[in-house]
């Protein structure tokens, strides 16, 4: 039953909306309910403390890919495109001030 449990809690994807504090004190709560010894808490704790980062990131990961999905098809412009923009007009700049200057 208790490995039903930690199984559970450690696939869903619940896990990654709760708050850092709210995971810890279902871990222990769930440690305490389960009479686990220290070390079986401890390791649970540590499953889970991996899982909910892991959940965690690729979240943010997928918020971010859908953001800049959506920005892409609003035609929004990004901080990257601004700055590839203003790095090639400072080349083109340096290549007319070079055939100006040669020519002159």
């Amino acid at each position: 039953m208790l490995d039903l449990v930690k199984k559970t809690m450690l696939t869903g994807i619940g896990l990654a909306l709760l708050a850092k504090d709210e995971m810890e004190d279902l871990a222990r709560e769930v440690v305490e309910k389960g009479k686990m010894t220290e070390r079986d808490g401890k390791k649970f704790f540590n499953d889970l403390q991996k899982r909910y980062d892991e959940v965690q990131s690729k979240l943010e990961e997928r918020v971010e890919k859908t953001v800049k999905d959506i920005m892409k098809k609003m035609d929004l412009v990004t901080g990257e495109d601004v700055k590839a923009l203003k790095k090639e007009i400072r080349e083109l700049k340096k290549a007319l001030n070079k055939d100006s200057g040669a020519s002159g």
